[in-house]
């Protein structure tokens, strides 16, 4: 008997070990391809399309890097055939959840010991984002964080962070020391003349409130930029 190709299997079709909800319960999660993760999210395909071969299309779009799939909007992702909004809500949902398990504290008051460990502490919040945002972490006496907070938020080329804001934060939480951060979507780590003007002003500032400014990060993808580690604070 011939065995027409012209036209794919139906997933409920395929044995119960390479379906992926199947397959993830038989195999666990690490048995799965990021296409058959995706396609779990997608939950079902077209009458002419499997979930499997709809998400090897999302993962196509952004070049097979989760990475760049993260910065993809439900617009961009509703240009692929068959992926309307409620399946580009949960892979964005999903890959938001991602990114936010990626920043929260394991500990309670993590110890900044080094600009890789502020980085650590504050890239989950500030990656993939399409445009830019200011944070600043507040620091005791043994330079451990004792709160994080988002202080502005603006447009792809830039955000206003206010150094009366962020001195005031540190007041009110009795901080010894504060770390600043903010993101280039446009992935260049080189600092722009406003930022080494905002750092001058936040270091004259604390140094009269005796809150020293310990470093500010730019964070463009998974690098950064740090001021203290170039001499620059």
């Amino acid at each position: 008997m011939k065995i027409e190709d012209s036209k794919p299997l139906n997933i409920r079709e395929w044995s119960p070990e390479d379906r992926p909800r199947e397959k993830l319960l038989l195999k666990g999660t690490s048995a799965l391809s990021e296409a058959e993760l995706v396609a779990i999210l997608i939950g079902s395909g077209t009458a002419k399309t499997s979930a499997v071969e709809l998400a090897k299309k999302v993962l196509l779009l952004s070049n097979n890097n989760l990475n760049e799939l993260a910065r993809l909007s439900v617009k961009d992702l509703m240009k692929i055939k068959g992926i309307g909004e409620a399946k580009a809500i949960t892979i964005v949902a999903a890959l938001e959840l991602g990114r936010r398990r990626k920043a929260q504290d394991l500990d309670e008051k993590p110890k900044i010991s080094s600009s890789k460990d502020a980085f650590d502490l504050i890239q989950g919040h500030l990656m993939d984002l399409p445009h830019e945002e200011f944070w600043v972490l507040l620091l005791n006496r043994m330079h451990q964080v004792v709160k994080k907070k988002r202080i502005s938020e603006g447009g792809v080329s830039g955000t206003v962070a206010d150094p009366k804001i962020i001195y005031k934060l540190a007041l009110e939480d009795l901080a010894s020391g504060v770390i600043v951060a903010h993101n280039h979507p446009s992935g260049n780590l080189k600092p722009s003349q406003s930022d080494i003007d905002l750092t001058r002003k936040l270091k004259e500032a604390g140094r009269f409130l005796e809150v020293q400014l310990l470093d500010h990060l730019i964070i463009a993808n998974r690098n950064y930029f740090s001021f203290a580690d170039e001499g620059l604070i």
